[in-house]
């Protein structure tokens, strides 16, 4: 039996192209994927708020990271997106789609608009983008895709049926990138976070008793802290996690167990 190779986790030389890393999440795995070697492009509509994650980024002496400020709700051209992310370090070789929005209405209270930007950013915006990274990919031989599902790609939440909708539909979106993509050698997987403290959640780590209430539904007993995606993201966009494709991952300290 040869001895693992722990090199597989080693990103150096890899391009990362990381959407909604102004904030939460993709900040924080932009972060981690920087820090095991990567090349990073922070994407993200507020520029003071790109400027600052590059800062931490660089502070670190890990990877390198560049912004690029742009608003996926009104992109419609995004192979020029891709094209333009690619200019400081080449082509993306990972990309998370972790850009996202929750505007917790009630379905009486949802109207065609609010709708329609939900499943846009949500859903739409993922299949196309990794769509227009999948050429440089494919030629590659070569890259990973990680979406962003949740606890309601399985259940459902009160006020959340379009975000629902939008995160049952990117459960199975994985599932189909990997079966198109997949034999040319890209993987396409997801992480369904539980309750981590981000602004989407912010009115809900707000209130101690629906915090403390949240944290009682897991097996750990506690919410998620954003350092816990760390290992999970490195994984997914390394060569350990190679033969791994279409999977949702939960990360929700064991909330999905009970």
């Amino acid at each position: 039996m040869t001895a693992a190779n722990l090199s597989a986790f080693d990103l150096t030389g890899e391009v990362a192209l990381c959407t909604g890393a102004t904030s939460g999440i993709g900040r924080r795995m932009a972060w981690a994927l920087a820090q095991a070697g990567a090349d990073v492009i922070l994407l993200g509509r507020r520029q003071e708020q790109l400027e600052s994650a590059k800062a931490e980024i660089e502070a670190a002496n890990a990877g390198r990271a560049v912004i690029l400020a742009a608003d996926l709700a009104q992109h419609a051209d995004f192979t020029d997106l891709v094209k333009e992310a690619g200019a400081a370090f080449g082509a993306p070789t990972a990309l998370v789609n972790a850009a996202g929005i929750n505007l917790r209405e009630a379905p009486d209270d949802i109207t065609p608009e609010s709708w329609d930007l939900t499943l846009k950013l949500n859903l739409t915006v993922p299949f196309f983008l990794a769509r227009a990274c999948v050429p440089a990919m494919r030629a590659a031989q070569h890259g990973s895709i990680i979406n962003i599902a949740s606890l309601q790609s399985f259940r459902a939440f009160p006020n959340c049926s379009a975000y629902g909708a939008s995160k049952g539909g990117i459960a199975q979106l994985t599932r189909a990138m990997a079966e198109a993509w997949s034999a040319d050698g890209i993987t396409a997987n997801a992480i369904a976070p539980g309750f981590f403290p981000t602004e989407l959640t912010e009115a809900v780590f707000a209130d101690p008793e629906r915090a403390a209430h949240n944290a009682g539904q897991t097996a750990m007993g506690r919410n998620g802290k954003l350092e816990d995606l760390d290992g999970i993201t490195v994984f997914l966009a390394s060569q350990a996690a190679r033969y791994i494709t279409g999977q949702v991952i939960n990360v929700d300290g064991g909330f999905t167990a009970k």
